[in-house]
């Protein structure tokens, strides 16, 4: 069975590991956006490009059949 902490003690150790936390920098923050933004755009156009070729595939398909 764990033990009960103390609230005094329960602050003592939620900061003891905040000031444990490193923040990205700005530059990080920008450079990961931007990179998030470019591999959202290539994975639109990607599924894009998939889907028009299944659909032209499956046109000319039902039309010869058809």
């Amino acid at each position: 069975m764990a033990t009960k902490t103390n609230p005094l003690q329960f602050i003592q150790q939620v900061r003891a590991e905040v000031s444990k936390i490193v923040w990205p920098t700005r530059r990080e923050v920008m450079l990961t956006t931007v990179m998030v933004f470019i591999m959202a755009a290539l994975t639109a156009v990607f599924f894009f490009l998939v889907d028009l070729i299944i659909k032209t595939g499956l046109q000319g398909l039902l039309n010869f059949v058809g």
